[in-house]
């Protein structure tokens, strides 16, 4: 159960990680774009990692104080979680 839970999390980080980069370049191109509500619910449902990765490397959303802390404060719940179940030992 654990490796699915692993699986599963680094796909959703690696979709995360991909939809900060699509959004960015959105941005930068005048297109549409990616709906904040959208980019905060992926990393809210395991994808903080993605988030936090994608802010940081295509230098997006870093201004907004819903991201620049509300990123972090997921990873650290769901890292929390992730310790309490047991699954990073």
């Amino acid at each position: 159960m654990n490796a699915l839970l692993i699986v599963c999390l680094i796909g959703i980080n690696i979709v995360t990680f991909i939809a900060y980069g699509v959004d960015k370049w959105k941005a930068q191109h005048d297109r549409w774009r990616i709906p904040e509500a959208t980019l905060l619910l992926l990393a809210a449902i395991g994808g903080s990692i993605g988030a936090w990765a994608g802010m940081k490397t295509f230098h997006h959303k870093t201004l907004h104080a819903k991201f620049r802390f509300g990123v972090p404060a997921l990873m650290v719940l769901q890292m929390g979680l992730l310790g309490y179940l047991g699954v990073l030992q």
